[in-house]
This record gives C-alpha cells, sequence and structure tokens, in this order.
C-alpha cells in the first residue's frame, strides 16, 4: 500500500493537499538496530513529535521479513549489527519489487566515507549520525516521508483527476475482499464507463475531454465521499474507494453492500450525476454512463477476478442500449472468451484471405439499369463460416484492425470494379463505407487515391459513404476532409440520411454529392403517412441542393413505384438483389444490361 495518509483517501479530485499541509503521523516508522537503547530514545523523540505508528525490532535476522509483512513507509536502519548486517538488508529490500521503493534512513556512528558511498550506491534516501540529535531526526524523516508522498502519487494516482489509478485501486479493491472474508460480509465493484466518450474530443477536442473527465471525477468523488470513505491509514479495506481505471472509465469499491435494493440506489445516484450537463468550453455537454457491477463472493473470491466480470457486465450494458446497469453472469465470461477468440481470428483473416466482398445492385429509376453497386466485406472464417458484419466489425472498430479492414476493401472494391470496366461494364459506380477510425486519418484522400491509381480506376468511379453522425462531428475538419476527397474526384454520398442531425446548412457547406435515405423510413412506404411524408421532405430537398438520391432497403413492389414516382435516383434492397459474391454480381449485372438492350 502507498504511505501517508494524506493520501489514503484521494476520492476527491483536489482535496489531497497533505503534502504540504498535514502531518505524516499515522505512517508507518519502522526502527531496526540492534541497541535496544537505540530503538528507545527515537521512538521517545517520533513521540515527541507526534508520530504514532512504530515497528522497533532489535533482531536483525527477523528484518527483511518483517519489512515484507509491516510494509513500513520509512525504515531506520542501523549497518553494523551481528549475524545480519544493514547492508544485507538493504541489498534483500532493494531486490524485492514490493520492497524495493521504501525509503530508508541509515544510521551510523561510521565517518568511513567508503561506507557512505556503498550506501548511497545501494540507494539509501538519507543519512542519520549517531549520537542522534531530535531535531535532525524529525526533519530527516519527514523529508523522506514528503518525497515518498510525491512518488507514490506519480506512482498510484492518476495525474489527470487525482483519482487512484489502476494499480492503487486494485490494491484497494483487494484490501476490502481481505476485510470482507475475515468478517464474513460482502462487497460489490461497480465500474462506470461513460457513453459515447469519444464524440467529446472528436467534436470539442482532448482538452475538453480531459476538462469533462475531471468534472465527472468530481461529481462521482462527492457521492463516494458522502457515502463515508475513511481516510485514516489502514482502513481501506473497510471504506469505499473510487477510482479512474483509465480513459473513460471510473470504478467504485462499495464494501458492506451486496442487496440489490442497495446497489440500484448507489446506481441510480451515479446516473443522475452523470446526467446533469457537464459545462466546457462555453457549452452544454449532456453524457450518460453504463454500469458493471460485480459481488464478492458471489461472483468471485478475487479481486482481479471481480475487476475482469464487472468489467464485461459493463460491456452487456453498453450493447443492450447504454445508460442502464447490468449485473454480472457467467454467460457473461463465455461471451468474453468468445469475443476474444473472435478477436485473435480477425488478426489472421486478412493474412489468410477469408475476408470477401459482396455486391449489392443499384438500379437508376429512370433508365432501369443496374449501373453501380455498395461493396460490402464477408467474412468467410474456416470454422465458424460466414461470419456476419454485425459480429465483427464492431470488434474490429476497437481496435486498428478496422483500419486495415477498410484499407483492403477499398483497394478491392477497386480492383473489381476496373476489371468489370475492362470486361464492357463501363461507368459502373462502386460504393465503399469508411469507419470513423478511417475517416480521421489525416492521409484519408491520399490512401484513396493511391488505390485507384493503383487499380486504375478512375476516382470519379468511386463514391465513399459517410455516416451522418460521423460528418456532423468536428465540422471544420470535417469539411477540410470533404474537401480534399472532393479534390481527388470522388463522390461523397451521406448514409443513413435522416437518422443523425443534419441541417440544410451543413449539406450546403459541405461538398455532399449524395444522399442515401436510412432503410428504417423505407419499409413504412408507402402506407405509414410519417414515413411518407419523411421520404417526400428528403426528395425534395435533395433536389433542391442538386443532389443524387439513393434509397437502401426497397424490399417490395409498392416501395419502388413509390420511390419511382418520386423521381428518386437510385435504389437498392432486397426486391433487387442481396449482397452478390463477385461472379453472381456479374450474372446479375448481364441479365440486366442485355434485358435494357433487348428492349432498347
Amino acid at each position: 500500500m502507498t504511505g501517508g495518509d494524506q493520501l489514503s483517501g484521494g476520492n476527491t479530485p483536489g482535496t489531497e493537499q497533505g503534502i504540504e499541509h498535514e502531518e505524516f503521523h499515522n505512517d508507518i516508522i519502522m526502527m531496526v538496530d540492534d541497541e535496544p537503547l537505540m530503538l528507545g530514545i527515537l521512538e521517545v523523540y517520533l513521540v515527541q513529535a507526534g508520530y504514532r505508528n512504530f515497528i522497533a525490532l532489535d533482531d536483525s535476522t527477523r528484518a527483511v521479513q518483517l519489512i515484507k509483512e509491516e510494509k513500513p513507509d520509512c525504515l531506520f536502519l542501523d549497518i553494523h549489527m551481528p549475524e545480519v548486517n544493514g547492508f544485507e538488508i538493504l541489498e534483500a529490500v532493494r531486490a524485492d519489487p514490493e520492497t524495493r521503493q521504501l525509503s530508508v534512513i541509515v544510521l551510523t556512528s561510521d565517518t568511513d566515507p567508503a561506507t557512505k558511498l556503498k550506501a548511497l550506491e545501494m540507494g539509501v534516501t538519507d543519512f542519520l549520525e549517531k549520537p542522534v540529535d531530535s531535531s535532525e531526526l524529525v526533519l530527516r524523516l519527514r523529508n523522506a516521508l514528503i518525497a515518498k508522498a510525491y512518488r507514490d502519487q506519480l506512482t498510484y494516482y492518476d495525474g489527470l483527476t487525482r483519482l487512484p489509478n489502476r494499480v492503487l485501486f486494485q490494491q484497494r479493491l483487494e484490501a476490502g475482499v481481505t476485510s470482507a472474508q475475515r468478517s464474513s460480509s460482502g462487497l460489490t465493484l461497480m465500474i462506470v464507463s461513460v457513453d459515447r466518450f469519444q464524440n467529446v474530443n472528436d467534436s470539442l477536442g482532448p482538452m475538453a475531454g480531459d476538462a469533462v473527465l475531471v468534472q465527472i471525477a468530481q461529481r462521482l468523488g462527492e457521492l463516494t465521499r458522502d457515502a463515508g470513505y475513511d481516510q485514516r491509514k489502514g482502513q481501506e479495506g473497510t471504506a469505499r474507494c473510487l477510482g479512474r481505471l483509465g480513459g473513460d472509465e471510473f470504478a467504485i469499491s462499495l464494501p458492506g453492500i451486496v442487496g440489490e435494493d442497495q446497489i440500484a440506489e448507489i446506481g441510480d445516484q451515479v446516473t443522475q450525476v452523470m446526467k446533469r450537463p457537464f459545462e466546457v468550453q462555453g457549452e452544454e455537454v449532456v453524457l450518460t454512463a453504463s454500469l458493471g457491477i460485480a459481488r464478492f463472493p458471489t461472483d468471485s473470491i478475487e479481486a482481479s477476478q471481480l475487476l475482469k466480470h464487472a468489467g464485461a457486465a459493463k460491456e452487456v450494458a453498453k450493447k443492450e442500449g447504454r445508460n442502464t446497469l447490468q449485473y454480472y453472469t457467467s454467460e457473461f465470461t463465455e461471451r468474453a472468451n468468445e469475443r476474444r477468440s473472435m478477436e485473435a481470428d480477425l488478426h489472421k483473416a486478412l493474412d489468410s484471405h477469408q475476408l470477401r466482398l459482396h455486391f449489392q445492385p443499384q438500379l437508376d429509376t429512370a433508365s432501369g439499369r443496374v449501373t453501380g453497386m455498395e461493396a460490402l466485406v464477408r467474412w468467410r472464417h474456416p470454422t465458424r463460416g460466414m461470419v456476419q458484419p454485425d459480429q465483427f466489425i464492431p470488434l474490429a472498430e476497437e481496435n486498428d484492425l478496422i483500419l486495415a479492414i477498410d484499407g483492403w476493401v477499398i483497394e478491392e472494391a477497386c480492383r473489381q470494379t476496373r476489371a468489370w470496366h475492362l470486361a464492357g461494364y463501363e461507368g459502373l459506380q462502386v460504393s465503399v463505407n469508411v469507419s470513423a477510425r478511417q475517416f480521421r486519418q489525416p492521409d484519408l484522400a491520399e490512401q484513396i487515391r493511391e488505390a485507384c491509381q493503383r487499380a486504375e480506376l478512375a476516382p470519379s468511379c468511386l463514391t465513399v459513404e459517410l455516416t451522418e453522425s460521423l460528418v456532423m462531428g468536428n465540422l471544420d475538419k470535417t469539411a477540410r476532409l470533404l474537401h480534399e476527397l472532393k479534390d481527388i474526384g470522388v463522390t461523397v454520398s451521406i448514409d443513413d440520411f435522416g437518422t443523425g442531425y443534419s441541417s440544410l446548412a451543413y449539406l450546403k457547406r459541405f461538398p455532399i454529392e449524395e444522399l442515401k435515405i436510412d432503410r428504417s423510413f423505407i419499409g413504412g412506404v408507402p402506407g405509414n403517412h410519417e414515413d411518407s411524408a419523411i421520404v417526400r421532405a428528403i426528395v425534395a430537398m435533395a433536389r433542391s441542393l442538386e443532389l443524387e438520391m439513393v434509397a437502401e432497403g426497397v424490399e417490395t413492389t409498392d416501395q419502388y413505384q413509390f420511390l419511382e414516382e418520386l423521381q428518386c435516383d437510385r435504389v437498392q434492397g432486397l426486391l433487387l438483389a442481396a449482397p452478390l459474391r463477385d461472379a453472381e454480381f456479374v450474372s446479375f449485372l448481364a441479365k440486366n444490361w442485355n434485358q435494357i438492350e433487348q428492349s432498347g
């Protein structure tokens, strides 16, 4: 555990001022000297200075084991002792990772420079000559404890929020588990993960994101402190603790609480403080949080497993709608293991040529001709069979795999389209989806230009589809990136249009040439009045802005006729064909073109 009591609480950022203003009187001071009289003198001086916790040992053979068990904050060590001397103890202390950073003040009457040099080489903190002066003793001890406190601050506390970091939080959770075992009581671990926090960084920048995290830590800290965190040293196992695990994740240890009513009450308090708007850079940011719960001893008797299980529950909470609380069940571990297995397999998929492109035809409503297609990635796993995109794309988006997949899709789509041009289907247009991670790459336009160049495909034959919510992120950056895409000649299309937050002003600002009406609206036409009105409005707006229109998810003849009457430019969906493999697509394409030629 870390040292002084001024760092034992640490639940509310900005309150850990103890390094400057509080004494270290609760810190554990250990003294190893073979002279009982010297130990008595040291203790008298320290008691007079206000210190209370001492371990005095005149048997140097027990020193190393006792240091490991008691974990003192500072060690006074005599060098010249029988059986086991101070150098041997110091060597053992520095060799053990758990005690390597222990502050050691050497007690010595030896004035030999070689002795002091050897001690310095072994990492002693300071020297104190015998006979000991009380004022000097107190000053050197305080300096050592201050240095340790700052070192602990860097090692065990998050630099941004000043909360305990993952290392310290896990230590305190372990103390809580140990205390719960001794008292035959329970403990609940709650992980708090901010929903869609990346949107804050993307729209307002990382400095704004940091400011929001500090406010979150303050609010959660107030809840935890009010719940009764005991800052006295040694009480960590019985007191509630808040820590920042990293990124946008926080954790709360709740000793003595296992009842669902109590947990639900605390969870509701957390979600309520998260819902209050955060103010940053003169703007209000509204956020929610997903909570994962694991309980001792029901879910595990080990702190590390509780962290793992609460994390798994948190992931389920996010997948099932966010802004909710989820308890761990063993099923989550099975899911997590399956997820890790799939992630490992996905790493191999590109190198093993397991990814395939399927193509969904897009039909021009005016001519009845297939003029383009959307390229959609599929994964044929050697044992799992065909893995659906909704199973592996979200997984890939959580790491850099999505960048490799997006790059491969663009390359392969360009290559295949050019091959069909050479086969006689000139002018065929291909659309590819670009993920948020890929869109944020500063050289995206150059990557696409080079892919077209390698395939010898005119950039005008490539359409880049971006989701509406993605485009509405950082507007200045988005405008720059879209203009770069426009400059190389590719078409920019807004996918899933109507589900986000676009306005007419933004559409006019960006070099957008195409809108894709989301399938959620198409499913209700022509029978649903509201959906029909929305589709009519979108088509009318597109016409006024001279934008191309594509309707996706067309499954019935009535839907097609409705869109044809509105003069929607192109349609795609199961009415025409499901996404097809390359050989199936070219057969579908050939049949369509032959019919058009024969009818013409």
